[in-house]
């Protein structure tokens, strides 16, 4: 605990020492100086300075609380409120500090106010996370004045709370709209009505013009004396995991925001559609070795255990180890499903790491390859140059987009699907083509 001076004592101090050098006292000039003179009040005004915060209330005396929600996501606005409750006998001037890490984005972190005698306040601030991240919040620091307002007692305050921020989904309402017409095209959920949409069996019904020849049913039909069809619906409880690198190459930006932030967009939102869909949905997150795993299932909570999973997650500036993560993928998921690998198509790393390993996994199950791509190297291959360095820059580009379009066709040649989407469009397409192939019965 520290004994402080006040703003209040410093103006009053500035103030008697101006008087004393404008008027010195009377008397003759060897017996009291004027620096004496300022020398004694100032000591004067320090002892009560120091018998007022000395005296004064004790911080003890203050109840504090910190509230705030336990899990925010990126970029999301939340809320923090401090209460303070005094169980002093008078007035309480505050000043509280608290130690909120600048990537909260916080309106306030220090704050004055005046709290009546028995009484309690509240006093809030907006925060909007910047940085995914576990925050652990301390220490409150209280200033409390004495009643004269010449001193003050300061004291931290152990206070701890945690503040989980979760990754950014700004594909949610493209998830709902997924989801919505899903419903609407009745896949997971209802008939296909002959669609050729499902692979389930789900019953026989009577002949309609919207239904297809190929599904009538001859053997009901020569009992019923009528046409009657097959209906079917696609299958639930299958089965997805997002494979998510969590390397080195996941670490560089594109459109200002590192690629696994846009690999997590994705993996929330595919998360969110196939749990919602009826199917189950998991996570391995992994780089030089398996760094979080959810296991597959539809429950509601399933996505805030998947964002729960990833919000920790940093990338390793290492190679990702593709060899182990597929076998440790093989091993927890003997069942087919749908494994979306999220990385990057950058050609050496796909050729060093990533096609040596797929066949573990394309033998049973079906593999999507998603990445994001870079709208700047795109727009340097289509911009006229001008000089020397654009045109270099533009030679660049262009075997930049040839690597990758070589490398795509590689994967697609061992039996992997590409999906190799522009910013924001990474968990749109991914999600797109989880649904064409659960309507066409691949899964």
């Amino acid at each position: 605990m520290n004994l402080l001076p006040t703003r209040r004592l410093a103006l009053l101090a500035v103030a008697v020492a101006a008087a004393l050098l404008a008027f010195p006292l009377t008397g003759r000039a060897e017996d009291l100086p004027v620096w004496a003179a300022v020398a004694a009040v100032t000591g004067v005004l320090v002892v009560l300075a120091l018998l007022d915060a000395g005296i004064g209330t004790r911080p003890g005396q203050l109840v504090l609380e910190r509230r705030h929600p336990p899990v925010l996501e990126v970029g999301r606005e939340g809320q923090v409120t401090w209460v303070l409750r005094s169980e002093a006998r008078r007035r309480l001037k505050v000043t509280v500090a608290d130690e909120l890490a600048p990537s909260l984005g916080a309106g306030a972190r220090r704050f004055d106010v005046s709290i009546p005698a028995g009484d309690a306040v509240r006093v809030s601030t907006r925060i909007r996370p910047t940085r995914r991240g576990r925050f652990e919040l301390d220490r409150l620091t209280i200033r409390i004045e004495g009643r004269l307002g010449l001193g003050a007692r300061q004291r931290s305050v152990p206070l701890a709370t945690v503040l989980r921020v979760h990754p950014a989904f700004p594909s949610r309402e493209e998830a709902e709209i997924r989801i919505r017409r899903a419903r609407i095209l009745e896949v997971g959920l209802r008939s296909a009505r002959g669609l050729g949409g499902g692979t389930e069996f789900e019953q026989l019904r009577e002949y309609g013009p919207d239904d297809e020849f190929r599904r009538i049913d001859w053997t009901a039909t020569a009992r019923a004396g009528k046409p009657i069809v097959r209906t079917y619906r696609a299958e639930r409880n299958q089965s997805v995991v997002v494979v998510l690198d969590n390397g080195r190459i996941m670490a560089g930006r594109v459109a200002e925001v590192p690629r696994v932030e846009h690999a997590m967009d994705a993996a929330l939102m595919l998360t969110a559609v196939s749990t919602r869909l009826g199917d189950r949905c998991g996570l391995v997150a992994f780089d030089r070795r398996v760094r979080a795993v959810v296991p597959p299932a539809w429950h509601s909570d399933q996505l805030s255990r998947v964002s729960e999973a990833l919000y920790r997650l940093e990338p390793e500036l290492a190679e990702s180890d593709y060899t182990g993560a597929f076998a440790e993928v093989v091993a927890r998921f003997r069942r087919r499903a749908m494994l979306v690998v999220l990385t990057d198509l950058n050609e050496q790393a796909v050729a060093d790491s990533v096609l040596p390993a797929l066949p573990l996994i394309t033998r049973t199950h079906l593999v999507v390859v998603a990445a994001v791509q870079d709208p700047q190297v795109l727009r340097w291959a289509h911009r006229r140059p001008t000089d020397a360095e654009e045109t270099f820059r533009q030679v660049a580009a262009l075997q930049a987009l040839e690597d990758r379009r070589r490398t795509t066709a590689r994967l697609r040649a061992m039996g992997a699907t590409v999906v190799d989407a522009a910013p924001g469009r990474l968990g749109v397409e991914v999600t797109d083509a989880y649904l064409l192939a659960k309507s066409t019965g691949r899964l």
